[in-house]
Order: C-alpha cells, then structure tokens, then sequence
C-alpha cells in the first residue's frame, strides 16, 4: 500500500516545502487516486510500481473523460511523490521518469474575443451594489490575470489605485504585484465609494470584494458564481468562468506584442514552459486570419 509513504510525503510538503493547504490536499487526493487503480493492479508497496502502471492510471483517466489539464496537474503530483521516494530511498528506479502526457491529450484555453470580452464586463448592473462589485471584479480579473481565489483574496492594503497595482498571493503564498489599468481602477474606484459601504453597513474589513454578509471576504465558489452569471447575463456560451479570463489576458498580451516573459511574470508561473501554451493559442489565430484572408489561405 502507498499510505504510509504517502502520509509521510504530505508531512514533507507542509514542513519543507510550505505548500498551502488546499494544494497539500490537491496532491493528497491525485496520489491516492493512483494507489486506488494500484489496487486494481495488486502492487502492494511502492517498490512494486512500474512505469506501465502509471501510464495505464492516466489512460484509464482520460478513457473516463477527465480533462486533460487535470491529468496534468496528477501527473505532477505522482511525479513529486517518486521522486520524494526515490530521495528517501523507498525506491530504487522512479516509475515517472518518462516524457508528460502526449501533446495530444492537452487541450487549448478556452479564450474570449474583444467583442464578448465587451459584453461579459457590461452584463452587471452599473447602478447596484452588487452590479458595481460585479463589474469591479471582473475588471481586476481581466486586468491582472489574477486566479480567483488570488482576487478574491486581495486586501486594502495591498491595493494601490492612485499607483495602479496591487499585490496578490498566489500558489504556495507566493506574492506578486499586479498592474490595474484605467477601467479596471474606474470600476474599483465606483465600488469602494458606491458599493462596497453598502455591504459594510457600518462595519471595517480589510477584504476589497465583501460577501453578501457583510465583512468577510469573497469565497473563491463566490467568484466563481459571479464570473458564470454575468456571462449568462451577456449571452455568451457555456464555459465562461475566472480562468477564461486568465487565458484571455495572457493571449491578448502576447497578441498584443507583449514578451513572454514578461506574461510569465504577470501570470506568477514558475516555468515560463507553462505560459508557451498561450503562443499556441496566439499561433492558432494568426493561422485562422491568413486563412480567411490571405488570397491563397
């Protein structure tokens, strides 16, 4: 069985590493999926574990249908944990020492257009306080390429409106800072004067988005409810959610002439190989315009 190994690993990751606890519980739950198919497979201990017997638990998940980029983050995950057996000697050969899933099994972001971009930021009412908390979050996770729980989690005192940024604490509490353009910091500005004392009632919090109740912080479900209402309000498709809105800042970025690095750097990714998949997104659309353009596309 992996739990003892496992349990172990995930004292690692709290202790050494300072993950934060909803990624320890992330990696927790990848690797006990894969002791479940182990199970299937009766490899009692991790010295059993074999090369064929991961690749078969990540084609038996994409065989059930999970995305691709959920695959992905298990793999990483597995990868992490052979590699802390190996380094602690429970291992003698590492069964994830082959290449990531094949390119095929990764799908592109899903990205908006200028024009549904427009709609999606107009959908909330401009006149409500829910409508101006609304229209500000949505702003700042265009604007910042922000997470939703990194937005969610953006405090006054790390908002900056008369500099333009604001500092967020990403995977691992990390901290970045972040540019506001001008809409972004028009649509805050409307919020904390015309909105957010609304739902303060009297009362302080250092959070900038509040919930319904009052002075606790936004929840990262909340942003996601909001991000999905306002595209239904706007007459988007299906799919629309805090992430699309990540995507669509990198792409545009780099579509705009932006250098990757310094997307990588906005985005708070690690490895700037985790951004290249935005190039693809922008390659896919400079194919279609010479397509529908070129005389001979």
């Amino acid at each position: 069985m992996l739990e003892p190994a496992l349990g172990q690993f995930l004292d690692y990751l709290t202790v050494e590493c300072g993950l934060a606890e909803n990624t320890r519980l992330a990696y927790a739950s990848d690797v006990e999926a894969l002791a479940r198919f182990l199970a299937t497979r009766r490899r009692p201990d991790v010295r059993s574990v074999k090369a064929e017997d991961v690749l078969g638990h990540l084609q038996a998940q994409r065989e059930r249908g999970l995305d691709p980029n959920s695959i992905s983050r298990g793999l990483v995950a597995v990868k992490m944990f052979f590699r802390w057996c190996a380094t602690n000697g429970l291992v003698t050969t590492d069964p994830t020492s082959f290449h990531d899933c094949p390119k095929l099994w990764r799908k592109l972001p899903h990205v908006l257009g200028v024009e549904e971009l427009d709609a999606l930021l107009a959908a909330p009412e401009a006149d409500t306080p829910r409508g101006l908390r609304a229209r500000a979050l949505l702003e700042v996770l265009y604007a910042t390429g922000a997470r939703a729980s990194e937005a969610a989690t953006i405090t006054l005192p790390n908002l900056h409106l008369d500099l333009g940024y604001a500092r967020v604490f990403g995977k691992g509490s990390k901290e970045r800072i972040v540019p506001l353009g001008g809409k972004a910091r028009a649509a805050v500005a409307a919020w904390l004067e015309k909105g957010r004392p609304h739902y303060l009632k009297g009362r302080t919090s250092e959070w900038l988005f509040l919930s319904q109740k009052g002075g606790g912080g936004m929840t990262r479900n909340l942003v996601w409810r909001i991000v999905t209402g306002a595209a239904r309000d706007g007459g988007l498709r299906l799919g629309v959610h805090p992430h699309v809105l990540r995507h669509s800042f990198a792409t545009h970025l780099l579509e705009g002439g932006a250098d990757l690095r310094y997307v990588q750097e906005m985005l708070g990714h690690a490895k700037v190989s985790t951004t290249q998949i935005y190039t693809h997104v922008d390659k896919r659309r400079l194919k279609a315009l010479v397509k529908k353009f070129h005389p001979r596309g």
